[in-house]
């Protein structure tokens, strides 16, 4: 090289390591390929790189200040020294401290286990006012053998000789812009830093086993299908013995004879006659607390009285007010009910005369019938604001 390696650094030449160092770094961060495609810059990207590189290293450095080759007049080429490495060019733009590649240590084999999920099919009566039921879920639990530890009794855990216990090792290639150095686990302990040379028998050395047991799950009121119950520290033991993760417990509320849920409210349909429309009665509706079991003792009522007035039209809502479901956050929804007035389909000769009568008294003997508007939807209500 017949320009003078200092001067391309811009450095004394009695400048220590570290000043070199910071000398490349500063040159890097303008002349790198990344930063100036410039052909003319690349090329001095490299003639500042091949100073690093001799300049970096003691024995290369002590070579050239006598004058000699510092490649020992070999083709060693760019960036082959052994002083020079690609880490050296990363920390120039990410500030780092040189040298080796910085891992992150082994990975630790206490973890926290993984969620689990479990459904739970429940009546709407139990989903309403809550109930307790006995689960048996089979998960992850600790290795009552070795507590987790993995390893058999009377042993423990040894240092990695493949990593001696860093839990990853450096791979080195050559690239044009010299050495690259990077870690990657162990494979001998994955990562671990550790071996258990005699696992435990009972979980093989994870520290768990998989168990069947049996959980005591309050569901609270109000509950509705697709609700997640949630069990802190109910889950998967992690591996290693580490800390459980939660149970959800799912809830699937299944379809009730009588009534269905909106929100919090009930809803249900009561068919009544026709002649029970117009001259009005009286009929009996169970409650859902009937569904379980809450009767006098308790004071709740299991069955409710509704009045049907007289004219009675099908489609009717009558709305009993506090007599849906309980809110999680306290209240009660209402309970809807719609009544269908059931006009018969087979009439007897008797039934079909005094119905002719009742007609002919009421002048519906040959009835035209009345044509009203149909109701509109919101968007044509809206259409028909924004035309007028």
């Amino acid at each position: 090289m017949s320009q003078d390696l200092y001067q391309l650094l811009g450095v004394d030449r009695d400048a220590d390591a570290d000043a070199i160092k910071k000398a490349y770094r500063r040159l890097a961060r303008t002349l790198h390929p990344d930063v100036n495609p410039d052909p003319e810059t690349q090329e001095r990207f490299k003639e500042v790189t091949r100073a690093y590189e001799v300049l970096s290293d003691p024995q290369k450095r002590a070579a050239y200040d006598r004058g000699g080759d510092p490649f020992g007049g070999a083709a060693g080429g760019f960036g082959q020294g052994p002083g020079f490495s690609f880490t050296d060019i990363m920390d120039a733009f990410f500030g780092g401290q040189g040298g080796a590649a910085q891992g992150r240590g082994p990975r630790p084999r206490h973890r926290r286990g993984q969620d689990a999920l479990i459904r739970l099919d429940v009546e709407l009566a139990e989903a309403a006012f809550g109930v307790t039921r006995e689960l048996k879920v089979d998960t992850a639990v600790l290795c009552s053998t070795c507590h987790g530890d993995g390893a058999a009794p009377g042993s423990h855990p040894v240092p990695c000789e493949t990593c001696h216990g860093q839990g990853e090792v450096a791979h080195v290639q050559r690239s044009f812009l010299g050495e690259i150095r990077t870690l990657r686990p162990c494979a001998a302990c994955r990562g671990f830093g550790t071996i258990i040379p005699d696992p435990c028998r009972e979980c093989s050395g994870d520290g768990r086993v998989r168990s069947r047991r049996t959980l005591t799950v309050k569901i609270p009121a109000g509950v509705d299908d697709g609700t997640r119950v949630q069990l802190a520290g109910e889950g998967e033991v992690g591996p290693g013995g580490g800390p459980a993760g939660d149970l959800y417990v799912e809830i699937h509320v299944a379809p009730h004879s009588t009534f269905t849920r909106h929100g919090n409210d009930l809803h249900c349909t009561v068919l009544v006659p026709m002649s029970a429309a117009a001259l009005g009665t009286t009929i009996t509706l169970p409650t859902l607390e009937a569904d379980v079991e809450k009767g006098a003792d308790s004071g709740v009522e299991t069955e409710l009285e509704i009045e049907i007035k007289p004219g009675t039209q099908s489609g009717t809502d009558q709305v009993l007010r506090a007599r849906g479901v309980p809110g999680l956050r306290g209240g009660r929804g209402d309970l809807v009910v719609t009544i269908a007035v059931e006009t018969p389909t087979r009439l007897d000769s008797r039934q079909e005369e005094l119905l002719r009568e009742l007609a002919a008294l009421r002048g519906e003997s040959d009835p035209a019938g009345q044509v009203r508007p149909g109701t509109k939807s919101v968007f044509g209500r809206l259409r028909d604001a924004f035309n007028h």
